[in-house]
């Protein structure tokens, strides 16, 4: 069921303390760690504690938490102080899009040329 936790989710693991990530800030209702294979020289994750497959299911059925991730990855950026050379923020939804989690979780990306489209 969308938004409890599930037993074989590796972000919900990190939501309960029972696998290590290198956390970056934590709220109410979020939590933001650096990726373990950073694509970027900043590159942190922001998460809904709650557990919701992807970003449209979590803007679907938590839209004030949709909107948490988005306030906290500007906090990130900021404290990474990345945010006045900006970043990048990105969703992936979907294994063809790249998703390898599911788990909604948005990509801060910042400190390197970040042209689009991306490759």
């Amino acid at each position: 069921m969308a938004g409890e936790p599930q037993a074989d989710c590796l972000f919900c693991k990190i939501v309960s303390g029972d696998v290590p990530a290198t956390i970056v800030r934590e709220t109410e209702t979020t939590v933001a760690f650096r990726d373990i294979n950073p694509q970027a020289p900043c590159h942190v994750l922001v998460i809904p504690r709650a557990h919701y497959p992807d970003a449209a299911s979590l803007a679907a059925g938590a839209p004030e938490v949709a909107a948490d991730v988005l306030r906290e990855a500007g906090e990130v950026a900021a404290g990474e102080q990345v945010d006045g050379q900006g970043y990048r923020l990105v969703f992936n939804t979907g294994a063809g899009a790249g998703q390898t989690v599911f788990h909604a979780h948005a990509h801060v990306l910042a400190g390197r040329g970040l042209a689009w489209p991306p490759g």
